[in-house]
């Protein structure tokens, strides 16, 4: 069948074999990625009631066409590209609306000018929007699917990161109105100059009416006059400066535009206003100042009402968080956002987390969404029941009377309604949420963050937050190093570096990586405990841990004749998988060449000991002084796992590779990498350091600053003597937290307001103190110890040690956070 054939409107558009929500309403777009393959996934798909599939004709190969011979009731749709299908299904769905749309493009500032303007025109128009920053060439789609009948404007943001993507994302928003934020370094790497990016970004408004930009960008204003006007001579340009009185203003512009402390003044011909800003910080001036203009161009003139709305503008919360709270609850923290495709997404990012069987829903009306009322909570009370929901919490008037959408479903979950947050934290008790992962989504008008600060646990202002996003970006990194061919085994010992083994394991479970490594038996307990179910290889067995080990399914590294012999004699009955370690250089543990044959005639006498892995560990990937011994170390593996492979009449999986070596000796991949530090954004053989992100940022909070003079000391054994009058602030950080004592007296520096403050004195347990003569800082402020304005590496090379000590120095009494864009 072809591609007319799907009926749009009874179906669920899924991309991503995990985020099913309905599935026999589903149908699935089966797309072949640089890190996937979504074919791979039908069956399971069918397993859970998909049977509607799209799937692309050059990845049906023999083995695949006879496995769907099994799908008896399943409908296949063969197109030569899913995602250009995806694309032309959403350009078809946004032809037929005839309302204003606003699309928006840009390096930076793309979400947030979206949902600021959804905050700002909320009163005027029933909007459809991109969820969170669906830019890309899915997510595009994806969120212009959600335009129906009821809304009178649509939002939607296109990002791109190399040339012709946007030629297929014009159609699909199609806009009438365009703003283009700004440009910036984002994706450079993706084009040959940085005219070109903006060329290729202007792509999506050759169709506008009209466009908005700052004229200030002289590469976006070239381009425009150049090469936009010559494919659309009739667009209208909205331009703005923000010259100040110290340069040159741009006379031509339409807005003139000056800021002064809070005030915002713009003038044009047709035109005066003065408006108070609710933020004054550069990126959210400039983010503002589109946001007016558009409003102004879409006939919102009276200043009054301007600035009436713009009082109501709140901070924009991009992120879902994953936090500690009371009772052995985790915590989705999603209290400023609400809508169906946001809760979806939210929902997917709660079952994410199975390491609590219990999960728990709260949730406020939803607002504006341009639905019947009664479609929306049935819609709403069907995701929630789909996804095994054991609670369910509504609070507000509306979801209230519409309780029968979620209690009167077949196997709904335990239902409680509110008419309003005070009501539902004065009558409902807490403390009967225990062991539960809660999802609190509400619209920002129901203050919601007052229910996550109770749930929260309490602890010192000090967290470590942990950027799940960029965790998965630097996966992708060394995946794309490898190839779709090689295995991933990823390290998540000491506490994942540090970051939290049990989240970060179910980031890479949900991410399906094919191994996870960890030092200690207890460790692949814990992470069995908390619901991960992948293999686990154990680098440091013990005898009195054998049975813990194979109680648990976990896989022992076996390094040393006795050794092996110890777990032989234990493990005599039933199939086990161990790995074998061998010494090629390193000279801490492993087989050396001679002790081979003996391995060989004990493992061929004990057929159950299966070995699933073997591997080694080059001893200077990180330096290219060792380029030669690594190349050694090489060849000594080989010859070694074909000596193993010969003898046992199989081949184990082989790898050698960590993280430095997937950089530096791609074709040493093998079957399988590992991947460690460069998963938490350390690029450890300083080849590519720009192409992993930083994972972890440390941040506390500023306790106390006194106003001391010269020559006064400051902390214990007085070794802080000030030389000049100081302002010294305390910080809520010190060694219990990970904070390492070598890092005082001025050693050590941390970022307040974006100044690099020394530190002063001994650090001590529990605070450190420094200096903020150089700031504005006052008490309760943020400081950052490590992250963009202090790398890890800065820190570590601070106190001569190496990353790693510090990540995992990081002490677990330290809040962790984990999030998502």
């Amino acid at each position: 069948m072809t591609s007319e054939d799907l009926t749009l409107d009874a179906l669920y558009w899924v991309t991503d074999s995990r985020q099913v929500i309905v599935p026999e309403k589903s149908v699935f777009f089966a797309i072949r990625g640089d890190h996937h393959d979504g074919h791979d996934y039908i069956g399971e798909l069918y397993q859970k009631g998909v049977r509607q599939f799209v799937v692309e004709s050059p990845a049906l190969n023999p083995e695949r066409k006879a496995a769907f011979t099994g799908y008896p009731d399943a409908q296949f749709t063969e197109v030569d590209s899913s995602l250009k299908t995806l694309q032309q299904l959403a350009a078809q769905h946004r032809s037929r609306f005839r309302i204003p749309v606003i699309g928006i493009t840009g390096s930076n500032g793309k979400t947030i000018v979206k949902e600021w303007l959804s905050q700002l025109l909320a009163n005027s128009y029933v909007i459809a929007k991109s969820p969170k920053s669906y830019n890309s060439q899915v997510g595009v789609p994806l969120s212009v699917r959600q335009l129906n009948e009821t809304h009178t404007l649509g939002i939607f943001e296109a990002g791109i990161s190399r040339p012709h993507e946007m030629q297929a994302l014009q159609p699909i928003v199609n806009p009438t109105l365009g703003i283009f934020t700004n440009i910036g370094t984002a994706h450079d790497e993706g084009f040959r100059s940085r005219k070109q990016k903006v060329a290729e970004k202007l792509r999506l408004f050759t169709q506008a009416e009209t466009l908005i930009y700052r004229k200030d960008y002289t590469d976006i204003d070239e381009e425009i006059n150049l090469l936009l006007r010559a494919v659309n001579p009739t667009i209208r340009l909205i331009h703005w400066s923000l010259r100040t009185d110290k340069a040159a203003p741009v006379t031509n512009a339409v807005y003139q535009a000056q800021v002064k402390d809070e005030w915002l003044t713009l003038t044009a011909e047709h035109g005066h206003w003065r408006l108070r800003l609710p933020f004054t910080d550069p990126a959210s001036v400039e983010n503002i100042i589109h946001c007016v203009v558009a409003m102004l161009t879409l006939g919102m003139l009276d200043e009054s009402r301007l600035q009436s709305r713009l009082n109501r503008l709140r901070p924009v919360s991009m992120r879902l968080e994953l936090k500690e709270a009371l009772n052995g609850c985790m915590v989705i923290d999603d209290s400023y956002n609400n809508d169906v495709a946001g809760l979806q997404l939210a929902l997917n990012f709660l079952n994410q987390q199975v390491n609590r069987d219990r999960k728990v829903v709260i949730l406020s009306d939803v607002l504006q969404s341009g639905q019947r009322e009664d479609e929306l909570y049935r819609q709403i009370g069907r995701l929630i029941t789909e996804q095994g929901v054991s609670q369910f919490i509504g609070i507000g008037p509306v979801i209230g009377r519409n309780a029968d959408s979620f209690t009167a479903l077949p196997d709904a979950p335990d239902c409680l309604f509110y008419a309003g947050t005070d009501q539902f934290l004065a009558q409902f008790p807490l403390n009967r949420l225990q062991d539960s992962v809660i999802l609190v989504k509400g619209a920002r008008s129901f203050s919601f963050e007052r229910i996550v600060n109770r749930l929260q646990r309490k602890v010192h202002g000090t967290v470590l937050e942990i950027n799940l996003d960029a965790l998965t970006h630097n996966l992708n990194y060394y995946r794309s190093k490898v190839g779709t061919g090689t295995k991933i085994m990823v390290m998540v010992k000491a506490f994942a570096y540090g970051s939290g083994s049990a989240e970060v394991a179910q980031l890479l479970q949900f991410h399906r990586v094919d191994y996870l490594a960890v030092a200690y038996a207890d460790e692949g307990v814990s992470l069995r405990q908390n619901g991960i179910d992948r293999p686990i290889m154990v680098m440091n067995p013990a005898p009195e841990t054998f049975r813990t080990l194979v109680e648990h399914n976990l896989e022992p590294e076996l390094y040393s004749a006795r050794v092996l012999k110890e777990f032989g004699d234990f493990a005599t009955t039933g199939a086990v998988k161990i790995h074998l370690k061998l010494d090629t250089g390193m000279h801490r543990l492993g087989f050396l060449p001679n002790d081979l044959p003996d391995v060989i005639t004990y493992l061929k006498a004990r057929p159950n000991l299966r070995v699933a892995s073997v591997f080694s560990h080059l001893v200077g990937a990180d330096e290219a002084q060792f380029n030669s011994f690594s190349r050694e170390q090489y060849e000594r593996f080989i010859a070694g796992a074909a000596t193993l492979e010969n003898g046992l009449g199989y081949r184990p999986i082989r790898h050698l590779l960590n993280s430095a070596g997937i950089v530096r000796f791609p074709e040493f991949r093998l079957d399988m990498v590992r991947v460690g530090i460069g998963l938490y954004g350390v690029e450890a053989s300083q080849l590519e350091r720009a192409q992993v992100r930083p994972v972890g940022t440390l941040k506390t909070v500023i306790s106390q600053i006194k106003e001391l003079k010269a020559g006064e000391t400051v902390g214990y054994s007085r070794r802080g003597v000030l030389d000049h009058d100081a302002r010294i602030a305390t910080i809520a950080l010190g060694y219990a937290d990970g904070y390492d004592r070598r890092l005082g007296n001025g050693v050590g520096q941390v970022a307040v307001d974006g100044v690099l403050c020394p530190t002063v004195g001994n650090v001590c347990m529990d605070m450190t103190m420094i200096d903020v003569t150089s700031t504005t800082a006052l008490e309760g402020d943020e400081v950052i110890v490590f992250g963009a304005e202090v790398p890890i590496t800065t820190l570590a090379g601070q106190i001569g040690t190496i990353p790693y000590e510090i990540l995992t120095g990081v002490s677990e009494r330290v809040k962790r956070v984990f999030y998502k864009e």
